[in-house]
């Protein structure tokens, strides 16, 4: 950076830091890679408002000083290293819950809000629910979830956050600020929301949204089955989502996972719904016919108290590296057609990688048209783990499936984005350009022309 930016970033935005403690926690996010890919910032940003992120960038894009945006940079595919170096945006001071019409279950929150306190003012102050709730809920922003088109764990009652935007706030490179989305269902052209959200900064950077809301449940009923195949549990899901049955919770388990949670030797399905009593009611008995139909076992309630007691683990990555292991995970999804087949050839690549000392799968959200498979493993150095995601990815483009369902792409997928989304990708080149001619906005992602140079991942 040239060095008289910082004191330009100084005039537009209140809160600069050249800290070295500030620039190496901006550096890395929780990604397995991320202690071999990040970088340091030159400078840190932490804009207050949205007038303050869209100064940020008009100065930076001026200046043609990459710039990555940043919430409580818990994503796993290193979308938040900044790869440039440049500077690192922090959006965290944009938080709270702005507004909430209870008659039209609209909130409205800043994109640096975390996800546990935006909840807890739903449910306190509203008696509302996002019912979004990922595993990295008292880690993670609003900010986000969108960027990357997070997906919680009640997925298949509530959908995905993509499913809950009505509509946002975007500051632009060039420093001008948009607002999308508003009336229901309306029908003024493309849907700009849905533009921005999962473009992981490389397009604007997302500041406020709008999201749609439901009244806190007041009914909770559970139960769980197990299946002597993983094909068998699939069909399962597949025949209650088929019936219109949307339990919050259908997840899936293999042998190997099954084992590890809940001490059985059988592919465990959990169940959870929540909502008003009698729809509860109706889509447990849904589940009850069809999980008996296809061989399911009743296991009763346990495994679900036993899931959600510690639904919120991860491992530890640093301390699997002091190992010599790199742990990770990979969540594809594909249609009912072709999701057991998915599971077992995905397994089986990663399994035949030389290294491999782990690979087990569970299914995770469910839809009407097909499910995410949830792959975690595990193996030895740098080079498996890119081997490995060579073979997985090899097998998951090839069925027609998709490389990401909710962690997005960051820097570990953005290789395989060209050949994943075909002559499309052109055409997000094309809006990249467009929308951010300088190149400055997140840099190095989504497989996007780089101006900063490429990236050295996986290549050294």
């Amino acid at each position: 950076m040239a060095p008289d930016l910082v004191e330009q970033l100084r005039s537009v935005c209140e809160r600069v830091s050249v800290d070295p403690a500030d620039l190496a926690v901006a550096s890395r996010d929780r990604w397995a890679m991320a202690p071999a890919a990040a970088r340091s910032p030159d400078a840190v940003a932490l804009p207050a408002t949205t007038a303050e992120v869209a100064a940020v960038l008009a100065v930076c894009s001026r200046a043609r000083v990459p710039v990555t945006p940043a919430g409580a940079r818990s994503g796993v595919c290193g979308g938040a290293i900044p790869v440039h170096g440049g500077v690192v945006v922090d959006l965290r001071g944009l938080a709270g819950v702005t507004s909430v019409d209870e008659r039209s279950l609209l909130v409205h929150a800043g994109a640096g809000t975390m996800g546990d306190a935006l909840e807890a003012t739903l449910r306190g102050d509203h008696g509302l629910t996002l019912g979004h709730r990922p595993q990295s809920v008292a880690i993670s922003t609003l900010g986000g979830w969108l960027a990357c088109r997070s997906a919680g764990q009640y997925s298949t009652r509530y959908g995905k956050i993509e499913d809950m935007v009505v509509g946002l706030e975007v500051a632009l490179a060039d420093g001008r600020v948009i607002r999308t989305g508003g009336p229901p269902r309306a029908a003024t052209g493309p849907d700009m929301s849905q533009l921005f959200v999962g473009s992981e900064g490389t397009l604007g950077v997302i500041t406020a949204a709008t999201l749609r809301a439901h009244p806190a449940p007041v009914v909770e009923r559970r139960a769980a089955y197990g299946f002597a195949s993983f094909a068998a549990g699939v069909d399962a899901c597949r025949r209650i989502l088929r019936r219109g049955a949307t339990p919050a919770v259908l997840r899936l388990y293999d042998v190997a996972e099954s084992a590890r949670s809940f001490d059985r030797s059988t592919n465990v399905l959990v169940v959870l719904d929540e909502g008003d009593g009698r729809l509860v009611e109706a889509v447990l008995a849904i589940v009850d016919e069809e999980g008996t139909a296809t061989g399911g076992d009743d296991l009763g309630p346990e495994p679900v108290e036993r899931w959600l007691a510690t639904r919120d683990d991860t491992y530890d990555t640093d301390a699997l590296a002091r190992q010599g292991i790199v742990g990770d995970t990979m969540e594809v999804a594909a249609s009912w057609s072709v999701l057991p087949a998915l599971y077992e050839q995905v397994t089986a690549a990663v399994a035949a990688v030389a290294g491999t000392v782990w690979t087990s799968g569970h299914l995770s959200h469910a839809y009407g048209d097909g499910a995410c498979i949830y792959i975690t493993f595990a193996g030895a150095g740098t080079d498996w783990y890119v081997a490995a995601w060579d073979a997985a990815a090899a097998v998951v483009l090839a069925l027609g499936g998709a490389l990401s369902h909710h962690h997005g792409v960051g820097l570990a997928k953005a290789r395989f984005l060209a050949a994943a989304l075909g002559p499309a990708h052109g055409v997000l080149v094309d809006l990249k350009r467009a929308l951010d001619p300088t190149g400055v906005l997140n840099p190095g992602k989504l497989g996007l022309p780089d101006p900063f140079g490429e990236v050295a991942w996986p290549a050294g």
